[in-house]
């Protein structure tokens, strides 16, 4: 009898080693190891008010038609994005949240012997999308604790990895899991400095919650900077996370190598019309970023409260350090039914990551750390 095949040795050379993304911890999950309730969860950077309601009553006119294929042109949210951004819907790839997009860069650019660059602490996905290609990451290191943007993107560490073999750099702005970003000059200057056969990834998933001194205009670069590619999402300030729709805008060749790539139906029909609602949904758009103002600047006092250090950040969440390991703080958060993220997988164990929520539940997760502290956690 045959025995057990190595599978590993069958697989590509880019995925043996690969280890798979961890998502934040499900709500189900949780109940179902600790025998909890009322679970709350602030792991995942969602918007805690939802979707918009042009959204919902958008799935629920659509909701007659799911027997059917969605339209794999993505022609319709094509279209309403285009004339939102005043872009040319060329411009435009549609994805299965903008992981997927991030994805379909990767496998369109990169291949063994090929490079990409991307900040010791950036978003766990890059490394992910650069290794199951075969290409080789280089990693700049971030800038120090002391920085005026603490572990965020250090470009001249960036520069100095780029040579001639790289094809991508990733860069995220505002990043996670830091919440740091790049002022609008230096982040200019930096695309312009690049070779031309280098594309520069700018992931602005979380670009609406970012003050609007600090929000670079990117589409304004687009026509001085055709290696420049912009990665968006509907899952974070519009609420739509567990519909998955992203997107990319990028010169119109690149964009079509990208949906060359693109599989067939990938964004579902409930997501692309729930997605084009959204777009309209201005005064969703303005609750949610009042409510994050708020949520992180609650969040932060009372973290420092405790002891902690807790920088700025330009997303919708906070990076809070500690002082110590940050694995007792999760458990005890974890027993008491609160989900954060801890982020010791970025190389950072004192850290947590903290969704801002409602200001009910951001007093929930400070007055259950303060219990935590007032029983010997973290002494």
């Amino acid at each position: 009898m045959r025995g057990p095949a190595d599978f590993s040795r069958l697989a590509a050379a880019g995925v043996r080693g690969l280890q798979p993304y961890v998502p934040g911890k499900p709500v189900a999950e949780l109940e179902r190891e600790f025998g909890v309730s009322d679970v709350l969860k602030l792991a995942s950077n969602e918007n805690p008010l939802g979707p918009p309601k042009e959204s919902l009553e958008a799935i629920r006119v659509a909701l007659r038609g799911v027997a059917l294929y969605p339209d794999g042109s993505c022609y319709e949210i094509k279209r309403a994005l285009a004339a939102k951004l005043a872009i040319p819907p060329e411009c435009i790839t549609l994805g299965n949240g903008s992981n997927e997009v991030l994805s379909l860069i990767a496998e369109t650019f990169l291949g063994p012997g090929d490079e990409a660059v991307y900040s010791e602490f950036g978003f766990v996905v890059y490394a992910l999308a650069v290794q199951a290609t075969g290409a080789t990451p280089r990693v700049a290191p971030a800038n120090g604790e002391q920085d005026s943007q603490p572990l965020g993107h250090c470009l001249e560490a960036f520069s100095s990895l780029t040579n001639a073999r790289t094809r991508l750099v990733f860069i995220a702005n505002p990043n996670n899991p830091t919440g740091t970003w790049l002022e609008p000059a230096v982040l200019r200057g930096f695309i312009g400095s690049l070779p031309d056969h280098v594309l520069v990834v700018v992931d602005e998933a979380y670009r609406e919650y970012m003050h609007p001194d600090s929000c670079p205009d990117t589409l304004d670069w687009l026509a001085e900077c055709p290696n420049l590619i912009l990665s968006r999402t509907f899952s974070k300030l519009y609420g739509l996370a567990g519909l998955r729709v992203g997107y990319a805008i990028s010169h119109p060749e690149v964009a079509e190598l990208l949906n060359r790539v693109r599989q067939p139906f990938n964004v579902n029909a409930l997501a692309q019309v729930a997605a084009i609602a959204a777009l309209d949904a201005t005064d969703h758009v303005r609750r949610s970023q009042d409510l994050n103002r708020a949520g992180v600047a609650q969040l932060q006092a009372g973290l420092v409260g405790l002891g902690w250090s807790v920088p700025a950040s330009a997303g919708n969440f906070v990076l809070a350090d500690t002082g110590g390991p940050a694995a007792p703080w999760n458990e005890g958060l974890l027993q008491a039914g609160i989900i954060v993220r801890p982020v010791a997988s970025y190389g950072l164990p004192r850290h947590l990551r903290i969704t801002a929520g409602l200001p009910e539940q951001n007093e929930r997760l400070l007055q259950a750390l303060r219990i935590l502290r007032e029983r010997g956690v973290g002494a």
